[in-house]
């Protein structure tokens, strides 16, 4: 008999039913949704946490929420809430990532004290703004990115607040799906207090209570047992933006990683200040970055939750571009400041673990937003590229890297939903970096859009190709091209990429086709059709170590003209 409050094998299983809830929470929110972007690519997370705020469990969903949901449940504690309480925020400088990731945190209170918290994250299609699907690439200052939503009750007392739902809907597009996506989220939250009534009633409440302290406890060890494997030692590494939407100036960000026995410090004094354009990210963004890091080099059976995270602590100089001052806009830095972010503490870190680092997957989310203003429309995505070769594989084609996961959105699913029609999309040849082992491949994806509509692009590893490693090749730049119907032609003012016209895998561009810079926001007319092609991964080792048979693989596979791997 032990005397501790909870036994090794109940810890087992409750923790297992712990991640389960998490996990059924997100499932809960993507059938729910209205949002192709969620029901379809799955943008968004859940997760569970104790009644001190500390992150107990999480669904595995997009790593750059996961890690700045802590800082939403601690801003929520500061408003007392209350059972059947649910509150709503969005706000990058008080809990959020940026405007269209809506959070929801609602009080978990079987018997009227609370127990723990419910959290749901969702990438929302649009939250008002200057620009449909309001990822605008010239945005200057937060209010141009939609709406700011600081944490406030959208349920009090078990009943929606139709003031609050009111105000909300009345500064979004597309209304309608705003309203089914955020009841989708509600029921999210209602599935997770359910199962964790039901645990209690299963375990009993001490025993429940005590499994959240012996899980955070459990993978606090396991992550400093797998820390004190890494050398001890001081690394760094810097690496730079393309430019913040509003020059086409570099943005340097510089770390300095300190590994001492079972802890990790990561210092990113030496990034530049923050920036006038939206390349800015919260430092919670930044942590998330680092800690999606800390994951990959440690063992992934580790269960994800704050103990995690307590080995590790991230620092940024206040008004840099990783922890920016109101009323920064901030909107790409959620999405491509943190794959820089990931870029630089992987070079790093390779200094001290070579072998579980991989080249340089395509270091961008190939941010894509298409939409009307008159709100009838607005889709957004993400788009997949190549994975950065590794020590003993090659690296993975047409996938998320880093800071997302996200799916693609099906062509059925598209094409239904929107007036848009895709024209290709497939695998970009020759864009993987060579090497021992080969970069991923990237991807090219071209839609036509059938209406008069606002293309928005954010995006990076236009102007400098993902680094191979160990002797291996970069992988290929990407592109944005844009090609208008006969009789019409970019606006004025609309910044030309005349370096991407040469493709680095080869590619041309056709007769009608203008390649656009990687930030750029334009109203274009109907029968536009807008290419992205995705950056590939890095090489990894001397090409000269191929082996021949999969070089012939490498032809046969067409991501390579001929055997020779050229």
């Amino acid at each position: 008999m032990t005397d501790d409050p909870i036994d090794p094998i109940t810890l087992e299983v409750l923790r297992n039913q712990l991640e389960s809830a998490a996990e059924e929470m997100g499932q809960t929110l993507i059938r729910g949704a209205y949002s192709p972007n969620i029901k379809e690519r799955r943008d968004c997370s859940t997760a569970l946490f104790d009644a001190e705020g500390r992150m107990v469990a999480q669904a595995e969903h997009i790593p750059v929420h996961l890690g700045a949901m802590p800082e939403s449940v601690a801003a929520v504690r500061e408003h007392d809430p209350k059972p059947g309480d649910v509150f709503v925020l969005n706000d990058p400088f008080t809990g959020g990532t940026h405007l269209p990731d809506v959070t929801m945190v609602s009080p978990i209170a079987p018997d009227s004290e609370i127990v723990g918290y419910a959290v749901s994250r969702a990438h929302h299609a649009d939250v008002g703004g200057m620009t449909p699907g309001s990822m605008p690439a010239g945005a200057r200052e937060i209010y141009q990115e939609g709406l700011r939503l600081p944490p406030i009750r959208l349920v009090e007392d078990g009943e929606i607040r139709s003031d609050v739902q009111s105000l909300i809907l009345s500064n979004v597009r597309n209304a309608r799906e705003r309203k089914a996506d955020f009841r989708a989220q509600l029921a999210a939250n209602e599935r997770a207090e359910a199962r964790v009534e039901s645990l209690i009633d299963e375990h009993g409440e001490e025993t429940v209570l005590a499994a959240f302290d012996a899980v955070i406890d459990y993978s606090r060890d396991r992550i400093a047992s797998e820390l004190e494997a890494v050398p001890d030692g001081v690394y760094g590494a810097s690496d730079v933006l393309e430019g913040d939407g509003i020059t086409d100036d570099d943005v340097r960000i510089e770390t300095t990683v300190t590994v001492d026995g079972t802890s990790i410090d990561v210092d990113f004094s030496g990034t530049a200040s923050q920036v006038e354009g939206n390349l800015n990210a919260p430092l919670a963004v930044a942590k998330s970055a680092v800690y999606f890091v800390v994951r990959c080099i440690t063992d992934p059976e580790i269960p994800p939750n704050e103990g995690c995270y307590d080995p590790v602590s991230v620092d940024a100089p206040e008004g840099s571009v990783l922890n920016p001052t109101s009323p920064a806009a901030v909107v790409g830095g959620n999405v491509e400041t943190s794959q820089r972010v990931t870029d630089v503490v992987f070079s790093a870190l390779a200094k001290a673990t070579p072998d579980r680092v991989p080249a340089q997957g395509q270091g961008t989310m190939n941010n894509l937003t298409i939409g009307a203003r008159d709100g009838s429309f607005t889709y957004y995505e993400t788009i997949g590229g190549g994975f950065g070769a590794r020590a003993g594989a090659d690296g993975m084609d047409g996938v998320q890297v880093g800071m997302t996961n996200t799916l693609n959105t099906p062509i059925e699913s598209m094409e239904t939903e929107y007036p848009m029609r895709v024209e290709r999309y497939a695998f970009r040849p020759e864009s993987g970096g060579r090497g021992t082992f080969r970069g991923g491949l990237g991807l090219e994806r071209s839609v036509t859009v059938e209406t008069e509509a606002t293309v928005s692009l954010l995006t990076e590893r236009r102007r400098y190709a993902p680094s191979g490693v160990a002797g291996g090749e970069d992988g290929a730049r990407g592109a944005n091209l844009l090609e208008l119907p006969d009789g019409f032609d970019l606006p004025e003012g609309v910044e030309l990429d005349a370096d991407a016209a040469a493709g680095d895998a080869g590619e041309s561009l056709s007769a009608g086709e203008r390649a656009v810079a990687a930030k750029t926001t334009v109203d274009v007319p109907a029968g536009t059709t807008v290419t992205v092609r995705t950056p590939g991964g890095g090489g990894h080792g001397d090409p000269d170590g191929r082996d021949p048979a999969a070089l012939e693989r490498d032809r046969t596979d067409e991501k390579t003209a001929d055997s020779s791997g050229r």
